[in-house]
Formats: structure tokens, sequence, C-alpha cells
């Protein structure tokens, strides 16, 4: 059975001045697998990143049972959750990973973040993700006039967000 367990936000902001900032939310999601009397678990490192655009950027999660092989989906709004590297399987330019087996940490690096990087990313220890997926998405006005500031409660202007959760 799996099920997802908990998650952690990364923030990435655009390197131009404030009023031209856009965010991007990152929802990293740990799905965890359950066989026979053990669970295996995975939770993330840390539950909230910022970076700038364009910086490289780890996702991580720590994992305890044993497992043989491990795996990152990537999900993007209205779509199905897409496979994108595994601890057995070449980086990519945009992807790679780094498995600690002795300190049970699974790393994700994202090179060169973009907006376009936006999705939940899901921490696997098997090659599929199905079951009950939670998903928690941010929507924002990218205007010049709504500045990241005022989304941390600076400035006088009103930003728009909306949050959708689908369970």
């Amino acid at each position: 059975m799996l099920e997802l367990k908990s998650c952690c936000v990364l923030s990435v902001l655009h390197s131009v001045p404030v009023k031209r900032m856009l965010l991007l939310l990152i929802w990293m999601m740990m799905v965890s697998f359950q066989t026979g009397s053990s669970e295996d678990l995975m939770k993330p490192l840390k539950d909230e990143l910022m970076a700038l655009e364009g910086d490289t950027v780890t996702l991580s999660c720590k994992y305890s049972g044993s497992v043989r092989y491990l795996f990152w989906y990537q999900q993007k709004s209205s779509s199905s959750p897409q496979f994108i590297i595994s601890d057995i399987l070449e980086e990519t330019e945009k992807f790679s990973v780094k498995h600690d087996k002795q300190k049970q940490e699974f790393h994700l690096n994202i090179s060169t973040a973009a907006v376009t990087d936006s999705a939940v990313y899901y921490c696997a220890v098997q090659p599929t993700v199905t079951g009950n997926n939670k998903t928690l998405s941010l929507h924002f006005d990218p205007s010049p006039r709504a500045g990241v500031g005022n989304l941390f409660g600076r400035g006088s202007q009103k930003r728009h967000i909306f949050l959708n959760v689908i369970l």
C-alpha cells in the first residue's frame, strides 16, 4: 500500500528587482511502501527551502528500513506523476541524485532552478506512485504589481494566492 507522508516546500525567486519577483513552490511528497511486518518510512530533511532562479537546489529525504532502490517522480499541475530519475540510472542535465546508504538519505539535485520546475516531487521506494494522492498547489498572480514582499506581509499592495487541495 502506498501512502503519502510529509512534505516540504521549495521557493525559487526570479533574480530580478523585488517588484518583478515571482514565487515558485515545489512540494515534495514522501511515499512510503509497506511490506509484511516492516515499514519503510520516508521523510524530508527540511520542511521548507528557498532559492533564487538559476540556483542548484537539493531536495532530500531520509528513509528507514531496507530498500533496494529509490526513485524520484515529478507531478506537474493537472497531470500524473512522471518518473524523473533513480539511484540506478544516469543523471540528466537537469536532475542528478546522491544516495547515502550509510545515513539512509536520498538527495535530488535540480540544476538551474526555474519556474517551470514547479511541481509535486515524490521520493519513493518502488518504481510506481499510485494510491490516494493528496496534492496542495499554489497559484499566484505573476503581474508586476504583485511583489514577493507583499506575500510575506510587507508593502501595501494586495497579493492574490489561491490554494487547491485535491484529496
